[in-house]
């Protein structure tokens, strides 16, 4: 890669991000609200995706339990993603087929009330819809972290939150900064 393929790559996620700030700071505000409230209500937050979206999951999980920043001194919040127990990844799939493997979690471990984020760059992941279906079924708040206009998930879930891009890398890139986002208005709202 060149100098300035990489300076076109940095500001091609800078542009991204500005576009975000600039048409979904509602959608993300809307969010933090949806978790807040639910974690008021002593809910959880499951999180799941596939790829690079597994470890956004594990990431803004970790993020939730732990913190974000060491500015604000909380007790953890419940936050779990449900891509990270093999054992459970592996039987599920094996048992139930892939597109079962975290709407078999969703059932074990979910309540009416809990909020469910749900990211897919394609938003046309077929175990994150069956995920999300289930979810409903259940009574969970469905929000989704997705790109390439929604896919087929955009119009499933609870709150789409969508990335205005067709580019995976990008959109990964948007996912995690917004989940931050989410977390931080989180912890400030409940850190009060």
């Amino acid at each position: 890669m060149s100098i300035e393929q990489i300076k076109k790559a940095l500001k091609n996620s800078a542009e991204l991000k500005l576009q975000v700030a600039n048409t979904m700071t509602e959608k993300i505000s809307e969010a933090a609200k949806l978790v807040s409230n639910a974690m008021k209500n002593g809910k959880k937050v499951m999180l799941c995706g596939n790829g690079g979206s597994a470890a956004d999951s594990q990431h803004l999980a970790a993020e939730l339990v732990v913190r974000l920043t060491g500015k604000v001194n909380r007790n953890a919040l419940p936050g779990m993603a449900l891509t990270t127990d093999t054992s459970i990844l592996t039987a599920a799939s094996n048992d139930f087929g892939f597109e079962n493997v975290f709407s078999r979690q969703i059932e074990a471990h979910g309540v009416k009330g809990d909020v469910l984020i749900a990211l897919s760059t394609s938003g046309n992941s077929p175990n994150i819809m069956k995920a999300v279906d289930t979810a409903k079924e259940t009574g969970i708040i469905t929000i989704g972290l997705l790109g390439n206009a929604g896919g087929k998930l955009g119009p499933l879930v609870d709150l789409p939150v969508i990335v205005p891009s067709k580019d995976t890398q990008r959109i990964q890139e948007a996912h995690i900064t917004i989940g931050h986002i989410i977390i931080q208005l989180v912890e400030n709202r409940l850190s009060k």
